[in-house]
Order: C-alpha cells, then structure tokens, then sequence
C-alpha cells in the first residue's frame, strides 16, 4: 500500500513530458491552423530549459509560430521573441542536431522580413543538406524531409535529393 502511494505521489507532482512523435506530427498540422497551434503552444507550456532541449525548441518554434494569430501588437512581439530566445537556446545547447536546425529554418523563412530574423537561412539550409543521410532517427528524417518538400527556400533539384 505505501508503495502505490508512494508511486501516485510521484506521478502527482512529476512534470508532465510531452510525446515527442506527437508534438512532431502536431507541429506540422499547427503551421496551418490556429487552433492547433494554440493548442500545442498550451501542451508545451511546462517546458523549460532544463528539459530535453528538442522540446524546448519546438516550444520556442510554437511560440514564435502563435505570434501570428495574436491580435494584441505587444503579446505577438514577447510571444515570437521568446521563442525565437528558446529556439537559439536549443541551437547553442545542441548545434549539430538536424531537427532543431529545421525547427529554426522553418521559423526563419516563414518570419515577416521587418522582424529581422533571417540571418541563418543559408547556414540551417546547407547543414540539413549535409546531414540529412547521417540522421539515424527515421522520425526525425520524415520531420525534416516533410518540412523540405514544402518549403519554398529549396530549389527543385534539393528537394530530388530527399
């Protein structure tokens, strides 16, 4: 007995993780849906620096995504400047991971050009192209792959490659 209420405890006040091949497949379908974003931004909340940094970048790539369906000028401003110091956290911590990277890209390429958030397009673009065969994780090559063939930032004879 003082086991299993030592195990409810435990489950009780340890933070909820969210599902990584879920928020993938959700990131996805909340670029193009309000709802959905909002919905996962709301999942991803309990996120912090501290966890697994793939998480906290597809915190900062939602936050920086919701801004667009904010009306109130000053909330879209701190809700895509925090993502946008959550995703280069993600990218300072682990730099040679292709999802995190494609996170970035995405954000970076869908951004409006006053907000100035441009400036490693090229370089996340020519790291996936180099690193994309070397990904071991089928789940993140879909991921990555997926984003790629829809993406305007790549020309016909790069997308052939995947």
């Amino acid at each position: 007995m003082k086991l299993i209420c030592f195990l409810l405890f435990s489950i009780s006040i340890s933070p909820f993780t969210p599902d990584l091949d879920q928020i993938r497949k959700d990131f996805k379908l909340a670029t193009n849906d309000r709802e959905l974003a909002l919905a996962l931004r709301d999942k991803l909340e309990t996120v912090s620096e501290e966890d697994n940094t793939i998480l906290v970048a597809y915190k900062g790539a939602v936050s920086a995504l919701t801004a667009k369906y904010t009306k109130d000028n000053t909330e879209r401003k701190e809700l895509f400047k925090n993502g946008v110091l959550l995703l280069e956290f993600a990218v300072s911590q682990k730099p040679e991971n292709i999802e995190i990277r494609c996170l970035r890209l995405s954000i970076q390429e869908n951004s409006p050009k006053f907000l100035k958030y441009r400036s490693n397009i090229e370089e996340d673009k020519t790291f996936i192209l180099n690193h994309y065969e070397k990904t071991k994780s089928k789940a993140v090559k879909e991921f990555v792959k997926s984003y790629i063939l829809q993406s305007t930032g790549f020309n016909t004879e790069e997308k052939q490659r995947f």
